[in-house]
């Protein structure tokens, strides 16, 4: 009756005293998905020109930065907005009120933080009414999974909110129902409380960062708990890997919907109840993937994800290179919807670890396949501090033996050369970000 009463009668009222209208973008969006895709790609290209255009008019970076390449703002086709230059995070560091809109009060905009665990955090602004339309996004890739506004959801999360005001602690009574497990404390004692708090509340959903999923998912396994059994998981905020989704849905008798985005722009894709690829967020979005000397990548190949916000005014961010590495789809998803996918991603730029010839390895990719392979490695880091030195940082479970140690040793070894020293230790559990999130590869070269 409680999640009846949030989504058919606390929600909307709720709507109407903040004069939001979340409700009714869901709505839109819950029908656009199931348009035909050249409506979808008409009205993306159509978004595309208004924004590029706002941001030549209203924002002095845009204005000076297009002008500076005979850019007047009014895009003619996809050969023209290719020739925008391509914004960076050092760009938008350095850009100060430059990249923000005349439009809008700096106090008026919705400010967040970003880009703590791989270096300087980086500041970004939204209009209120990008972020409402954000949150109608996620909510609706949400609902692949099984969600629905009401639902409660036991999320895994570092630094949970804390209901410290009357209005928070009446939102979460009436709409906000969820039961945390902070993963920057996740121990057996915490796991336990978890468990205990579970089935009191009976959580309908799973939410939280991928791999601190999985942290879970192996306490439940060695603790011989199965009895946790949602009706939809989403994973998000890290990269979800095959072996860690396996045991994922092992323990839990649930598929994983898989999503990815960033704090600068929210969703990019998501992917549905077919698992086909990720459902790009074209409503939102426009996503590119561009080889390292700027051309277009074809369908299956690697290659740097840049995205270009379409709804936020407040600060406009047009052909963002997001840091990501991610591989592009020509196929279409059997589920019907008309929006398009993307194979996956691959990793951070920042994460790919280096050969003496200057090659890359995608260190996450370098983690999975290891992990899938070799017994009794239950979490490993990879980090890379000097170019002839790859430090691996192992929590083993009882299978890792001598011969799995050798047979690791020997795998990195040849993927990196001869000349590259494999030091490897061993810990009771991974460090985390102050988020709580993890870093399977990182490089300092």
């Amino acid at each position: 009756m409680l999640t009846w009463l949030s989504k058919h009668v606390f929600f909307p009222l709720w709507e109407m005293k903040d004069g939001a209208r979340r409700q009714q973008y869901l709505k839109e969006l819950a029908i656009s998905q199931w348009q035909d895709p050249d409506a979808l790609h008409r009205r993306q290209w159509q978004r595309l020109r208004q924004i590029v255009q706002y941001a030549y008019r209203n924002c002095p970076y845009y204005a000076q930065c297009f002008q500076s390449i005979g850019f007047d703002g009014d895009l003619k086709d996809w050969h023209d907005f290719r020739r925008l230059p391509l914004l960076s995070k050092q760009e938008i560091r350095n850009s100060g009120n430059e990249l923000l809109s005349r439009q809008y009060a700096r106090a008026d905009l919705v400010e967040a933080r970003t880009g703590g665990s791989t270096g300087t955090a980086l500041t970004i602004f939204a209009d209120n009414r990008c972020q409402q339309m954000r949150n109608a996004a996620a909510m609706r890739s949400d609902q692949w999974a099984g969600w629905d506004i009401g639902m409660k959801v036991a999320a895994i999360w570092g630094n949970p909110p804390i209901a410290n005001t009357l209005k928070k602690k009446l939102r979460n009574f009436l709409l906000d129902h969820f039961i945390y497990l902070d993963t920057i404390n996740i121990n057996e004692t915490s796991v336990k409380y978890f468990i205990e708090q579970w089935h009191k509340e009976r959580p309908q959903v799973l939410f939280g960062h991928s791999h601190s999923i999985f942290i879970l998912a192996t306490f439940l396994e060695r603790l011989g708990v199965e009895t946790l059994r949602p009706h939809g998981i989403i994973s998000t905020s890290m990269q979800l890997l095959d072996p860690e989704r396996l045991v994922i849905e092992r323990v839990f008798g649930c598929r994983v919907i898989n999503r990815y985005g960033c704090e600068e722009v929210s969703l990019i894709a998501c992917e549905c109840e077919k698992h086909e690829g990720l459902h790009l967020n074209i409503d939102h979005v426009v996503v590119e993937f561009l080889r390292d000397d700027g051309t277009v990548a074809k369908p299956g190949e690697e290659a740097n994800i840049v995205v270009t916000e379409l709804i936020n005014h407040g600060m406009p961010l047009i052909r963002y290179r997001v840091g990501d590495m991610g591989v592009s789809s020509d196929r279409k998803c059997s589920c019907g919807r008309g929006l398009p996918v993307m194979e996956r991603v691959t990793g951070r730029r920042a994460d790919f670890l280096k050969r003496h010839d200057g090659s890359l390895v995608a260190g996450v990719s370098l983690v999975e396949r290891t992990l899938t392979a070799i017994p009794g490695i239950e979490q490993m880091q990879l980090v890379q501090d000097r170019i002839d030195l790859v430090k691996v940082i192992i929590v083993k479970d009882t299978r890792f033996d001598d011969t799995a140690e050798q047979w690791l040793r020997s795998e990195l070894q040849l993927i990196f050369g001869d000349g590259t020293d494999i030091h490897l230790s061993y810990v009771a559990a991974l460090d985390q970000t102050s988020s709580g999130k993890y870093r399977f590869s990182i490089c300092n070269v």
